[in-house]
């Protein structure tokens, strides 16, 4: 079943919900209580989540009105009222970051003796040194193209930084454009330059000079003979959505490659980012050079592309930087490590196999509080080395570039195992890497598949089938987030380790619907996209409707990166009205009212924003005092329930029920990252009062894992 969608005037616009939450990351980067370093690395991040909102969600838009599509959104927008609306949301948080990098974030630096400088602010001793360092280190690479009748405008790659310049020509008088493409790619954005060149007393630990100013002020370098009139710098944002019609791919690696040389190449401009001070006839040269229009024109005060503040986090001042957190190797699994039988005081015979600890009960995780690396790792790296295990299948949407787990499946594959890898190709912006893995494995003896037609799959399931006594017994991981060494310590994320039957016989079901042609409609335990996902959460939320009629109360609390979806959203309203109280911790996007009289009270809704980014998925109903629990990796968007494969699974031992409960408590509890939805969409962020204590979730589930009592 599917209930009606809602009212437009009770939906929040997806993509100005979206600009809500990257406010919320910005607010990270302007708030006092962060350390430097981490200001600089969550305004990087505000960048970088803007550039891929313009490359897919702005481009989309864009297409749509280039279409002359006219069809409204869920809130009764246009896609042209959309894309005048996002400018008008974004045009101030661009202000507010830019005066933050200006005015403060460079001021307090300096305090701390790193110097952000412009290069008209360089002594003639620096100067000298940065005008070297340009002549040996960056002038081979760079390349000038004229514009003229016999050079057409140059093409402008997506993402890349460049300088417009005018140059005379001193025996003609004639003046010409020339654009400067900046090697941001292959070179450092700050140059840094040896303190002991500063006049500066006491003398600076670091002072460096952005690239695009050590190139713009050398430039009669590259024009010999001619005269720099005038030079401006701008950033361009092309098209970059790669969703291909799989029905229309005979070869869909091949159709990809294809669309990430398109991507390459870029498609239409989206976004034209100029300097403040670049005057109006050389911004109307940039946009009929690349057929921009005016309203895709974001003037910039100040360095364009802060994206590259992240280069900042690798400056060795720790004392700017958030705490180090490492995990630690959950309790049950830490007899099951093969390293420990390095250790001679530990006899072989105290070792217990990863499997042997599954068979006894399932094992829930927590990364990154607990290790990847010592749990989901160890589980593979385990199942490659053990004679018994007989079969791998994994399904893989982005790992890291050196991923042990990549590693392992080899291993597995070369010891006659047999080994089955989903690898899924349309995994945004992580295409090119899936695609090299895919081959790797491939050569290396992996089977390797690339999903159902028509979906992509996302869901984050492994099996491991064992011979144990002349019998077969399956043992899964199902998780919240990708098999990624690198991001299980940047993100949270919980995972289930189970040899239960049912989950078993689920997940071998569920690969043979990703491999062959399999039809499968139902699954014992799993609630599986696009076949039980939907039409399982809309029943649990049915059920706690029913309890709530009849008196017996009822209870949802759910944390998701997203809620978008209108049928779903709905059916969350007609609950609310008959007393089903509901507590949602949503990090982004939440297109629901929540709060409102009589319509959405009994809803509230928070976002954490922290220094890990909040990735798991948590379903709970409270099932009148016999609470049923779930995990896995959807949302709840049309896209998680219609076109994905995902895969929820049940939480059945009670103190992992119990678990799960005092973690979101944890999270509603939260008086400082935390931020309340108004019944209006706005946001304001809790403030702990002057005598109460301050509650960081993130910061007391590291300190709780460290004490030995996960979640408290």
């Amino acid at each position: 079943m599917s209930n009606p969608a809602v009212a437009s005037e009770h939906y929040i616009n997806r993509e100005l919900s979206w600009i809500s939450f990257n406010e919320r990351v910005l607010a990270q980067a302007l708030d006092n209580r962060t350390p430097l370093l981490e200001q600089a690395k969550f305004s990087a991040i505000f960048s970088n989540n803007l550039d891929e909102f313009f490359m897919v969600r702005v481009a989309s838009l864009k297409a749509q009105v280039e279409a002359g599509i006219t069809k409204t959104s869920a809130d009764g927008l246009t896609p042209l009222q959309q894309l005048l609306t996002i400018r008008d949301h974004l045009v101030p948080l661009i202000e507010k970051q830019q005066d933050h990098y200006r005015q403060h974030l460079k001021n307090q630096l300096v305090e701390k003796g790193v110097h952000l400088l412009d290069y008209e602010q360089l002594n003639q001793k620096e100067r000298l040194w940065i005008d070297n360092y340009f002549q040996t280190a960056i002038f081979p690479v760079l390349t000038p193209l004229a514009v003229d009748q016999a050079h057409p405008f140059p093409f402008v790659s997506n993402l890349s930084l460049n300088i417009a310049t005018l140059i005379l020509d001193p025996e003609t008088g004639q003046q010409q454009f020339a654009r400067v493409k900046i090697p941001q790619k292959t070179m450092p954005r700050f140059v840094e330059i040896p303190p002991d060149l500063s006049g500066i007393n006491p003398k600076p630990v670091h002072t460096a000079v952005p690239l695009e100013q050590v190139v713009a002020f050398n430039l009669k370098l590259l024009f010999p003979g001619m005269k720099i009139e005038e030079h401006y710098f701008f950033r361009v944002t092309r098209d970059a959505d790669l969703e291909l019609r799989d029905l229309e791919a005979d070869d869909l690696m091949s159709a990809m490659e294809q669309g990430l040389h398109k991507r390459r190449m870029g498609g239409e401009v989206v976004r034209l980012e100029v300097t403040n001070e670049m005057p109006q006839r050389v911004v109307e040269m940039l946009i009929e050079g690349m057929a921009v229009e005016e309203k895709d024109l974001y003037r910039i005060e100040g360095l364009l592309g802060l994206d590259d503040l992240f280069g900042l986090m690798r400056l060795p001042l720790e004392q700017l930087k958030d705490q180090p957190h490492i995990g630690v190797t959950a309790k049950v699994l830490s007899r099951s490590q093969r390293r420990m039988l390095e250790d001679e005081s530990i006899k072989e015979e105290e070792f217990k196999s990863i499997f042997s600890v599954i068979r006894r009960k399932d094992i829930l995780l927590h990364h990154p509080y607990e290790l990847f690396a010592t749990s989901v790792e160890e589980f593979i790296n385990q199942a490659a080395d053990d004679p018994l295990v007989m079969g791998i299948k994994i399904t893989l949407y982005r790992t890291s570039k050196d991923s042990p787990i990549i590693a392992a499946l080899i291993r597995a594959a070369e010891h006659g195992k047999q080994v089955m890898a989903l690898v899924e190709l349309k995994a945004r912006f992580d295409e090119g890497n899936n695609i090299q893995w895919a081959r790797h494995l491939e050569r290396s003896g992996v089977h390797v598949v690339y999903g159902v037609l028509g979906l992509k799959t996302h869901t984050k399931t492994i099996l491991v089938v064992r011979k144990e006594k002349e019998r077969l017994r399956s043992y899964v991981h199902i998780g919240t987030g990708n098999y990624n060494s690198k991001t299980s310590r940047l993100y949270t994320d919980l995972g289930l380790l189970s040899a239960r039957p049912e989950l078993s016989q689920d997940l071998v079901e569920l690969f043979n619907y990703l491999t062959g042609f399999s039809k499968q409609q139902s699954f014992r335990r799993l609630l599986v996209a696009p076949v039980t996902l939907r039409k399982g959460m809309e029943s649990l939320i049915l059920r706690e409707i029913e309890h709530a009629r009849k008196g017996r109360g009822g209870h949802i609390r759910a944390k998701m990166n997203a809620l978008v979806d209108p049928a779903i959203i709905n059916l969350l309203y007609e609950a609310s009205q008959v007393g089903v109280r509901i507590e949602l911790i949503i990090r982004g996007m939440c297109c629901l009212y929540p709060g409102r009289k009589g319509f959405s009270e009994n809803i509230s809704v928070i976002s954490i924003i922290g220094r890990f980014l909040e990735h798991s998925r948590i379903f709970w109903f409270a099932n009148d005092n016999n609470p049923e629990v779930y995990i896995g990796s959807a949302d709840l968007m049309p896209r998680n329930l219609d076109r994905r494969v995902e895969a929820v699974t049940p939480i059945e031992e009670p103190e992992q029920k119990e678990h799960l409960e005092r973690l979101l408590n944890l999270y509603l509890n939260d008086n400082r990252e935390a931020w309340d939805m108004q019944s209006d969409g706005s946001f304001l962020q809790r403030q702990p009062n002057p005598n109460s204590e301050e509650h960081r979730a993130q910061q007391q589930l590291i300190n709780l894992w460290q004490q030995g009592i996960p979640a408290g």
